[in-house]
Order: structure tokens, then C-alpha cells, then sequence
């Protein structure tokens, strides 16, 4: 029998407000589509320029 795996692909994610916004929707959204993995565009997430590591750190 075949095994289902869900992926949950988040576009881009550009500053401050994307940061904030994605750590407050996407739990909701990894336990509503019941992802298993997930994967965030987040090259612009450091101010609109690039990433750091505290910013990838959040994101894990």
C-alpha cells in the first residue's frame, strides 16, 4: 500500500512582517493540511536582503 506524504510549501517570506506572520499562521496551516514536511522561501526574510542564522534558527 502506498504511503501519502504531504508537503506544505510557503512562498516568499520578506521581513519583519513576514517572519511574524508566518510564525503565527503556519501552525495552523502544518496541522490543518497535517504536513509532514514543510518548505519556506525565506532568502529575503533578513530585512528584505538575504537570511541569518538567529532567522533560520526561528524558522526550524
Amino acid at each position: 500500500m502506498a504511503e501519502t506524504v504531504s508537503i506544505l510549501f510557503v512562498g516568499d517570506i520578506v521581513g519583519s512582517p513576514g517572519l511574524q506572520l508566518t510564525e503565527t499562521v503556519l501552525p495552523s496551516l502544518i496541522k490543518k493540511y497535517e504536513a509532514d514536511f514543510v518548505i519556506a522561501n525565506g532568502e529575503n526574510s533578513h530585512e528584505g536582503h538575504g537570511i541569518n542564522e538567529s532567522i533560520i534558527k526561528s524558522l526550524h
